[in-house]
């Protein structure tokens, strides 16, 4: 195998792993901010009993 294909198969390989780890910290940014939206609708309806 050539060194080449092999220097961009590491390239692609690194950007494919640095895409999910960001798309895995946006799920969990996302995830966090709809804990608390659900958590602030739960003290609403909570309080109009």
């Amino acid at each position: 195998m050539d060194e080449r294909n092999i220097t961009f198969m590491f390239y692609g390989l690194t950007v494919a792993w640095a895409l999910l780890a960001i798309y895995a910290v946006f799920l969990g940014l996302r995830d966090k901010d709809l804990k608390k939206q659900l958590e602030t609708l739960k003290r609403m309806v909570e309080e109009k009993k």
